[in-house]
C-alpha cells in the first residue's frame, strides 16, 4: 500500500448507489470525529476521514489561523492542495469514484471543503459545509456547474460573522453550483436540523 500523507481511518462501502463520503472534522477533533455522522447520513457509504495535520494548541486543523477569523492564505492554499492530493491518492488506492466524492465539513472542515471546491474543484462533486465562514474569496472563480452545496448555519454562532454564510452562498452561486443555504436557531455547534438536512444533501433529496 501506498504512504498517504494523512493519518486517517477509510471504512468500504457496502451501497455501490450509495456516494463515497469525505469528512473533515473542526478544531480540536481526529479522524474518528465525523464517522459516526458519516455512518448515519448514509450507511452504505465509503467513508474517507483524515486528521487535520496542523496542531493549534495541541489541536488538529486542516490549516493554521492567525487570529480568530483571521488566516494566511498562502497557507490556506498550500494545505487545501495537499488535501486534494491525499484525497486523488486515497481514490485509487481505495478504489471509490472521485468523482460522486461528496465533503460533510463541520467548522474548519468545512473551511477546508469550501477551499477545495473553490482551488481544486475536480477533488468533489459537491460538499455540506456546517458553520463555515468565508476564508478565502479567489479573484478567478472557478466553474462549479453541477456540484451541489449545503450551507447551514446558526444564528446565535459566536464564531461566524453573521455575513458569512450568505456571502458564501453567493460566492457559490456566482461559480455557477446549485446551493442551498439554511438557517438554524443554534451556536456553532450541530444541531438535528443540520443532521437532517446533510442527509438530504447527501441523498440528493
Amino acid at each position: 500500500m501506498r504512504t498517504l500523507s494523512y493519518q486517517h481511518r477509510f471504512e468500504p462501502g457496502t451501497d455501490p448507489s450509495a456516494p463515497p463520503l469525505l469528512l473533515l472534522h473542526g478544531t480540536g477533533g481526529d479522524e474518528t470525529d465525523l464517522l459516526p455522522l458519516g455512518r448515519k447520513l448514509s450507511p452504505g457509504s465509503a467513508l474517507l476521514s483524515p486528521r487535520g495535520d496542523v496542531l493549534e494548541n495541541g489541536m488538529p486543523r486542516f490549516f493554521r489561523r492567525l487570529a480568530e477569523g483571521v488566516f494566511d492564505l498562502d497557507e490556506v492554499a498550500r494545505r487545501t492542495q495537499a488535501l486534494a492530493d491525499f484525497v486523488a491518492t486515497a481514490a485509487a488506492e481505495y478504489h471509490f469514484d472521485q468523482s460522486r466524492l461528496l465533503a460533510i465539513g463541520f467548522s474548519n472542515g468545512a473551511n477546508i471543503a469550501a477551499s477545495l471546491l473553490l482551488l481544486r474543484p475536480e477533488t468533489l462533486a459537491g460538499a455540506a459545509l456546517l458553520r463555515p465562514m468565508i476564508v478565502l474569496e479567489p479573484a478567478h472563480l472557478p466553474d462549479l456547474k453541477g456540484k451541489r452545496v449545503l450551507i447551514s448555519s446558526g444564528t446565535q454562532d459566536p464564531i461566524v460573522p453573521a455575513d458569512h454564510p450568505e456571502r458564501l452562498a453567493r460566492l457559490f452561486r456566482s461559480a455557477g453550483a446549485t446551493v442551498r443555504l439554511q438557517t438554524n436557531a443554534a451556536g456553532h455547534g450541530l444541531v438535528s436540523t443540520d443532521i437532517v438536512a446533510a442527509g438530504k444533501f447527501v441523498t440528493g433529496h
